[in-house]
């Protein structure tokens, strides 16, 4: 009876506990919510305000571990309650502790470097593919996630003995309690032996919690620790003052110099004083200046062009003056709002009026004016859903002439004081270059604004009020049009190649009557109008979800790729655990009811010894198990996604951002609500790291700062939904088991009296069921809570399972290829279509053309006439719906889709080189010496500038930023002449660099790939002049072909309208 009252009264006390507890866990839920949106929302501000020099420290792979690991991670300093009454327990666990912290810190490390490279990785794609280097970039991400699993490795086990240890306490203390009390002469009766066993029932929930908050713990210090290097990062000013030499001293300036400084504003818009600029951030020596004691003065409503050689500081001079680069000497002036469109165009993914508006007021007339000034006023038209139709991540459905136009675009809206454009018109043809060189730098929009055009294009230069040369990081010269052109240097920037003195009359007959020769209609490029922009139908408007319970299938494939062995023996081993505990306890009852002395008491304590055992090794089977188990699916899971991702075709990343994908990569995936929600975040904050630099320079950080606000509004309305959810059903549960325990008691009572029929047994099992149901208020929450939070995290793998299924491209080859294959090099088009999507015009429409063996073919046509489209066929990026491409005599249909592209050479439009060694970036196979390297290199104009940045053993940065774009596009230009494949494709290779250079380059190819058939995008009309063939394309359409030079001498013909257009 003393164990029924003890009950009792214990019940009493847990119907309060339950209310209060719920209440407690109901306020550390909101204060956990709290802390993580606070947290996330620091982070997305950092990133918003810090320049692109104090963001160099840290790695884009580190910045979004911040974002998706580190801000939850912190927040587990919610749940260290309790922890001072438990740490007494644990005599080992500092030594643990530290173990546990150093394998979470080198863990974290590699998390950085894969989520980086898997970033990488996607955002590269369709890039990677055309290089056939999917593998080697799997090869690559897979070795950080080695070295990733290692650590996690460490910390599992450890994570395991904690489990083992705790586990295993409740019986042991059962074992070493009883046994010395017995062996001390006590004899054990019910209420001693129950009373203690339903305490040490009620120990187990905080002992077996105790490992995971320790880890918990370790977690959210690391985090911390990171977290506040980034946070602790200076900000980028936002006033117009960027810097000044007094301020680095630590004084004031003097009041002279302020009152001079408010005269130079009156009338300069831009003030360069002694300026001298570094990419690095404050916390670091930079030995090298990237600009060097820039002196200037640029006035108001002037036409700037600023010229010179790859790699001089053309874009860092603009950069300098938005303020991202750190002023290490001098100051930097600007009076008045900035728009800036850089190299790389920003794309924000949403509708072309989003991208355009970017939170601006809607004004229905200067938007029309936009549109047709830019050249998108067809393109729209042409668009399902118009000016609302959706434009994919980093606009991915956009060949890149429509890119920078689009970007342009954002820029005049905004109608600016300075506009920075950084070499807008490489990206598209002749004609609309024209146009948009006339009809918006020039016209109406702009004429009355400071421009600052850094550009190769003649035409620019020639219109230009003034000029400006950079060389090595200085200012060479300054002047106007009329001095450049008796000076030296117009010899250099401009062409005077023997091909061109023909052009020159067209030339000024073209800028003498400009608004005849680019009065047309912009072409429109069907891969515009993709499967992303329809706005109410596209597939990554809306990321998809199930409803209902998790399938059985789910929990099929995660012991697969735990693997069933593993899985049966975590089963079996926990059922043994518990059994064994269980049949403990029921010992123990027998030892109570079958003696009141302390007669065989060995005998009870031996076989309670057994139980004790068998209990501690079961436990250590489950946890070793359950901890290689979790590893293997871990490992498994990530090499079969990895795989399915890399030989998906890439229509399937053109309609998932990759920051929806990225998020499936990593470990933070809980719930589908969750999940879902959570994607637009990481989308949001994948985008904002890719256009900081154009956020800041357009001053819209509030805007962005709002939209970032909404999403995590969002994400936190659906976890305060379900975990509210989930707190009301643990409260009902807590009365349910709260009603058991009086039900046992009373009928204990009840069956107490002999002239009642129903009796529950002896003693000893009276206590026993007490014992029980003491902690089964917790027991009953724990479980539900644990099978929900089993099921949630069980929606991670649900998801991964999704991309299980998605499309792969085709790789079996029912042609096998002979090694030097193709030998020859002869191309072939047979009646070729291709279209984006079944539902959309035709981008290639019956196109037929061959190219002999060794033939130099130039392809031209305006903006988004389809020209990349070709290349999109030959590299089978985008499959063909009728016709065949042969090449040399086979059909590429029939041949492996990589080993097809690793047969072929080719430059891409956007030049791409990824973090590594400059070795690597050049011959990722390692298989050609360093002699014909450094040839290749000497041969693209490229060797000087690498020999100064320290060799080919240099580290080249994240997304090939130690080089300009222009260098980028050299140093691609060697790899495809290191690799010397019979096919060369090469698109708007030399797009980015000087006119010069480009020339020289054309030249180069031409003499050093003799023999190589080589096919050639371009909009610089002079670097297909010498070619043997000019195919021309409108709309998809091959309307005209030949000899360039008898295609010259028809004035009626489509490239002699090209020529009249450009001043190449």
């Amino acid at each position: 009876m003393e164990v029924v009252a003890a009950e009792m009264e214990q019940n009493d006390e847990d119907e309060e506990r339950s209310f209060l507890d719920t209440q407690y866990s109901f306020r550390l839920m909101k204060l956990k919510l709290m802390m993580r949106s606070s947290i996330m929302t620091l982070i997305y501000h950092k990133c918003l305000h810090i320049s692109l020099a104090e963001c160099s420290t840290f790695s884009e792979g580190e910045v979004q571990t911040f974002m998706s690991v580190d801000a939850d991670r912190t927040v587990s300093f919610a749940f260290i309650a309790g922890l001072t009454i438990t740490v007494l327990l644990i005599p080992v666990n500092k030594w643990i502790s530290t173990l546990i912290a150093s394998a979470t810190e080198k863990m974290m490390k590699q998390k950085d470097e894969r989520i980086r490279s898997a970033g990488e990785l996607l955002t590269y794609i369709r890039t990677l593919k055309m290089y056939s280097w999917e593998l080697l970039f799997t090869q690559r991400l897979m070795e950080r996630r080695k070295m990733e699993v290692k650590h996690l490795s460490t910390r599992k086990y450890l994570d395991a003995w904690c489990v083992f240890f705790w586990a295993t306490t409740p019986t042991l203390f059962s074992l070493f309690t009883f046994g010395v009390f017995a062996l001390m002469g006590h004899p054990l009766d019910a209420a001693t032996v129950f009373t203690c066993v339903a305490l040490f029932n009620t120990l187990i929930s905080p002992l077996n919690s105790f490992p995971w908050v320790i880890n918990g713990l370790i977690d959210a210090i690391i985090s911390t620790r990171r977290l506040s290097r980034f946070l602790s990062c200076p900000e980028k000013s936002s006033e117009i003052k960027r810097a000044s030499i007094w301020e680095l001293q630590g004084h004031d300036p003097p009041p002279c110099f302020l009152r001079n400084l408010t005269c130079s504003k009156e009338h300069a818009a831009i003030l360069f004083k002694d300026a001298s600029s570094v990419w690095s951030s404050s916390s670091k020596v930079e030995k090298s200046t990237v600009l060097n004691n820039i002196s200037v003065e640029i006035p108001s409503g002037l036409f700037v062009a600023v010229i010179g050689e790859v790699g001089s500081g053309k874009s860092s001079l603009l950069c300098s003056v938005l303020g991202e680069m750190r002023i290490i000497q001098g100051f930097i002036l600007s009076h008045g709002s900035i728009a800036y469109v850089p190299q790389v165009p920003w794309i924000l993914s949403g509708s072309v009026r989003d991208n355009i508006l970017l939170g601006d007021n809607f004004d229905t007339i200067r938007y029309r004016e936009v549109l047709q000034a830019c050249a998108l006023d067809v393109d729209i038209s042409l668009m399902t859903g118009g000016d609302l139709a959706y434009i994919g991540e980093k606009g991915v459905n956009l060949s890149g002439g429509q890119r920078s136009r689009l970007a342009l675009a954002r820029a005049v809206y905004s109608d600016s004081d300075i506009y920075l454009l950084d070499d807008i018109l490489s990206a598209v043809d002749s004609q609309v270059a024209s146009w948009i060189l006339h009809r918006t730098i020039l016209g109406p929009l702009m004429n009355q604004k400071t421009r600052i055009l850094c550009t190769h294009n003649p035409q620019a230069i020639s219109a230009a009020d003034m000029i400006l040369i950079m060389d090595k990081g200085h200012i060479k010269w300054v002047g106007n049009l009329s001095s450049f052109m008796e000076s030296p240097h117009s010899k250099i920037s401009l062409p005077k190649d023997s091909d061109f003195s023909s052009l020159q009359l067209l030339l000024k007959e073209s800028k003498g009557s400009a608004s005849d020769e680019i009065m047309f209609m912009p072409s429109v490029d069907n891969e515009l109008i993709d499967a992303s922009v329809d706005a109410s139908k596209s597939a990554d408007m809306e990321e998809l979800r199930k409803e209902g319970r998790v399938e059985v299938a789910v929990y099929k494939s995660y012991a697969r790729f735990a693997s069933w062995p593993v899985v049966i023996l975590i089963c079996i081993s926990a059922s043994f655990m518990q059994a064994s505990r269980n049949g403990n306890d029921l010992w123990l009852s027998h030892w109570v009811d079958a003696t009141t002395g302390t007669e065989h008491t060995r005998f009870y304590l031996l076989v309670l010894s057994i139980f004790g055992f068998m209990n501690s090794l079961f436990t250590l089977a489950r946890a070793f198990s359950f901890s290689y188990g979790g590893l293997c699916a871990a490992v498994q899971v990530h090499a079969e996604l990895l795989s399915k991702l890399v030989n998906a075709p890439v229509y399937f990343f053109d309609q998932n951002p990759s920051g929806r994908i990225l998020n499936r990569c990593t470990s933070r995936e809980l719930r589908r609500l969750d999940s879902v929600s959570r994607s637009p975040i990481y989308s949001s904050f994948s985008e904002t790291l890719d256009g900081s630099c154009t956020i800041r320079g357009f001053k819209k950080e509030e805007i962005f700062m709002a939209r970032f606000l909404e999403h995590v509004r969002l994400y936190q309305q659906t976890s305060y939904s379900e975990q509210t959810a989930s707190l009301w059903l643990s409260l009902r549960l807590q009365l349910l088991a709260a009603s058991v325990i009086l039900f046992i008691g009373v009928m204990a009572v009840i069956g107490s009296r002999h002239d009642f029929s129903l009796s529950l047994g002896t003693p000893g099992l009276v206590g026993l069921a007490l014992s029980y149901a003491a902690p089964i208020v917790s027991l009953l929450s724990s479980f539900l809570t644990s099978f929900t939070e089993t099921e949630k995290e069980m929606v991670s793998v649900e998801r991964v399972v999704e991309y299980m299924d998605i499309p792969q491209e085709r790789l079996q080859a029912s042609q096998a290829l002979v090694p030097d294959w193709p030998m020859q090099g002869q191309i072939e088009f047979e009646h070729v279509t291709l279209r984006y999507k079944p539902s959309l015009p035709a981008a290639l429409h019956d196109l037929s053309f061959s190219i002999a063996s060794g033939m130099q073919v130039g392809i031209v046509g305006r903006t988004g006439a389809g020209k990349s489209s070709i290349l999109n066929a030959l590299f089978r990026l985008t499959p063909i719906c009728n016709g065949h491409i042969l090449v040399d005599g086979l059909d590429i249909a029939d041949i492996a889709a990589r080993e097809l592209r690793g047969r072929f050479a080719v430059v891409p439009q956007s030049p791409f080189l990824f973090e590594g060694s400059l070795r690597e970036n050049l011959d990722p196979s390692c298989m050609t010496p360093d002699f014909k390297i450094w040839e290749a290199l000497e041969k693209c104009h490229i060797k000087e500038e690498v020999e100064t940045a320290g060799g080919l053993d240099i580290i080249v940065k994240e997304n090939g930023t130690s080089f300009s774009v222009g260098q980028r596009q050299l140093i691609c230009l060697a790899r495809a002449i290191i690799k010397s494949s019979k096919i060369l494709c090469l698109d708007e290779c030399t797009a980015n660099v000087d006119t010069q250079t480009a020339l020289i380059l054309q030249s180069t190819i031409s003499n050093e790939c003799k023999g190589t058939t080589i096919v050639t995008i371009a909009h610089r009309i002079s670097t297909v002049l010498k070619m043997d063939l000019i195919l021309v394309l409108d709309h998809g359409i091959l309307v005209e072909q030949g000899n360039p030079q008898d295609l010259l001498e028809d004035e009626c013909s489509r490239f002699s309208s090209f020529v009249k257009a450009s001043t190449m």
